[in-house]
C-alpha cells in the first residue's frame, strides 16, 4: 500500500474514532454503574452467607466498547467445588436481589438480565476454575479470556480493536450469534492483538488463503475444520473462530481490499437498505423472469440461536429437494419475524411431464441387466397399446436410459404435498409447518414486503 494511501487510511480511521470512542462522560457513567452494581452483588452475597467474587468481563471491562454501547457483563464466581444446583440457586438469588426488575435467561445455566441506570446488565454465575480448559460450564472460560486480554491490550490497541469492530459492523460481519455467524468480540480482539493493529490486520487479511490458522500461545493446532482458526489462548481444544462462516471470512477480505484501495468513512457505517415495496418486489420478479417460491409459516417460539440454525437446515433441505426434482434453484434466503420464510428462487416453476433417468453402462452386466429388466417390465403387459408412463429403455451411447413420468411437475404442488416433510427440516420448523403454512409463488411473493421489505431489498440487490 503506497504511503499516501496509508496516510489517507489513517485520516479515515481518525474520523471514525471521533464517532466511536467513548468520551469521558460515558466512561465515568459506566464506571459508576459498575461500582454500584458491585456493591449490590457483595451485599447480596453477604445476605446469603456465600463466598464468591465479582468480575467485570466483556468489552466494557477491556476498553474495547463503542460509544453508545450500554452493556455491562458481571460474572459472579463461585468456588469450583460448588455443586451446580447451588450455583444456579445462588446465582439467581443474587441476580434477583441486584436486578429486582430483571428477567431470567438461560444459556448453559440460568442467569439474570436487566436494566440499571440506562445500562443493559447481564449478571452471570460461573465456577472459579483454574484455567480455560478446566471447565465445569461453558461460561467459566470467560473470566480467563478477560484476564488474558486485559494484560495485553493497552489503550492504543484497544482503540484499534474498536475501529476493527466498527468496520465489521459496517460490512455486516460482526456478531457470533448463529444468525450472523460472524466475528465475536473476543475474536476481533485476538486478531488485532495478533497483528498489532487494524491496518496490519487488513493488509494480512487481503491475502489469506483459508484455512487460515493462528495460535497465539503456540499450543499446537488441532484438527479444526474451519476456514479461520484462532486457537483459544486459554483453552487449546477450542477454535475461537469456529462459528465464523466462510462467507464472512470472504466478506472481510473483500471489504479489506476495497478499504485499502479506497479509504472512506462510509464503509464503517453501512446500514440497512431502504425496504422494497410489494410492487418493487413484483418488478424484480418480472425483470428477472425467474420463479420464486416462499414457504411462509408462524416463526417457532424459540431464541434466535435456536431458530436460525433450524431455518438454515430447513432451507437447505427444501432447496436440495427442489433441485433433485429438476426445478433448478438459483439462490435461497430465509428470514423471520412474527412469521418465518423459506425463500427459493427457481429457474422454472413448471417442468415437462417426463424426466430423463440415466442407467449404468451396458458392459456393467449385473447392474445393467437389473436396470433394463426393471423398466422393460413396464412394456410387457401384453396390450397392443403403449400406455406405459415410461419411454424405453433405450441406448444412449453405451448406457441404458429411460424417460419416465415425473411425480411433480409444479414446484408449488410439491411444496404443498407431504414431500415437504420428507426433507431435512429443523425440528421446531417442522412442528410449525405441521400447524399450517402458506405457499407464495411468482409475483405473489411481493406480499412479503410489508413484513420483510429490508430483507427482500438485500436479496434483490445483493452485495458482498
Amino acid at each position: 500500500m503506497p504511503e499516501s494511501d496509508s496516510e489517507e487510511l489513517s485520516r479515515v480511521v481518525a474520523r471514525v474514532r471521533e464517532r466511536i470512542d467513548p468520551d469521558a462522560v460515558e466512561r465515568s457513567e459506566l464506571s459508576e454503574a459498575v461500582d454500584a452494581l458491585s456493591v449490590r452483588v457483595e451485599a447480596a452475597l453477604d445476605e446469603l452467607g456465600v463466598v464468591a467474587d465479582i468480575v467485570q468481563v466483556g468489552s466494557t471491562a477491556r476498553g474495547t466498547w463503542l460509544s453508545g454501547d450500554r452493556d455491562i457483563d458481571l460474572f459472579v464466581r463461585f468456588p469450583a467445588e460448588t455443586d451446580r444446583e447451588s450455583l444456579e440457586r445462588y446465582g439467581l438469588a443474587v441476580g434477583d436481589a441486584v436486578l429486582p426488575d430483571g428477567r431470567e435467561e438461560y444459556a448453559e445455566h440460568p442467569y439474570v438480565t436487566g436494566e440499571f441506570e440506562g445500562f443493559d446488565v447481564d449478571l452471570v454465575p460461573c465456577f472459579d476454575v483454574e484455567d480455560g480448559a478446566s471447565l465445569r460450564s461453558a461460561v467459566d472460560r470467560t473470566p480467563h479470556h478477560n484476564d488474558y486480554l486485559k494484560s495485553r491490550l493497552d489503550d492504543e490497541l484497544a482503540a484499534e480493536v474498536r475501529v476493527f469492530k466498527r468496520f465489521l459492523k459496517g460490512i455486516g460481519a460482526y456478531g457470533s450469534n448463529l444468525r450472523t455467524r460472524g466475528f465475536s468480540g473476543y475474536l476481533t480482539e485476538l486478531l488485532v492483538l495478533e497483528h498489532g493493529g487494524f491496518e496490519p490486520l487488513l493488509r494480512a487479511a487481503v491475502d489469506w488463503h483459508p484455512p487460515v490458522e493462528f495460535d497465539p500461545e503456540d499450543h499446537g493446532t488441532r484438527s479444526f475444520d474451519d476456514p479461520l482458526v484462532v486457537v483459544d489462548p486459554t483453552d487449546p481444544t477450542r477454535n475461537v473462530a469456529a462459528v465464523c462462516s466462510a462467507e464472512n471470512v470472504a466478506r472481510l477480505q473483500h471489504y479489506a481490499r476495497e478499504l485499502l484501495a479506497d479509504p472512506n468513512v462510509e464503509t464503517f457505517f453501512g446500514g440497512d437498505p431502504d425496504p422494497l415495496s410489494p410492487e418493487g418486489v413484483r418488478e424484480h420478479v418480472r425483470r428477472r423472469g425467474t420463479h420464486p417460491v416462499a414457504v411462509v409459516f408462524d416463526a417457532p417460539d424459540v431464541v434466535e440461536d435456536q431458530l436460525y440454525p433450524q431455518l438454515y437446515k430447513s432451507i437447505s433441505g427444501v432447496a436440495s429437494e427442489l433441485e433433485r426434482r429438476g426445478f433448478e434453484p438459483m439462490r435461497t434466503a430465509t428470514f423471520a419475524a412474527d412469521r418465518a420464510v423459506l425463500f427459493v428462487e427457481l429457474v422454472t416453476g413448471r417442468l415437462p411431464n417426463v424426466e430423463r433417468h440415466g442407467g449404468p453402462p451396458v458392459h456393467v452386466r449385473e447392474h445393467a441387466e437389473g436396470f433394463y429388466e426393471t423398466y422393460a417390465a413396464d412394456d410387457t403387459d401384453g396390450s397392443d397399446t403403449d400406455d406405459s408412463d415410461t419411454y424405453g429403455p433405450f441406448l444412449d451411447d453405451d448406457r441404458y436410459a429411460v424417460e419416465r413420468e415425473r411425480e411433480f411437475t409444479d414446484a408449488v404442488e410439491l411444496l404443498e404435498s407431504s414431500a415437504l416433510f420428507e426433507v431435512g427440516l429443523g425440528s421446531h420448523v417442522e412442528s410449525s409447518l405441521t400447524d399450517g403454512y402458506e405457499i407464495l409463488a411468482g409475483e405473489a411473493v411481493g406480499e412479503l414486503a410489508d413484513e420483510f421489505g429490508v430483507e427482500l431489498a438485500r436479496y434483490f440487490d445483493p452485495r458482498p
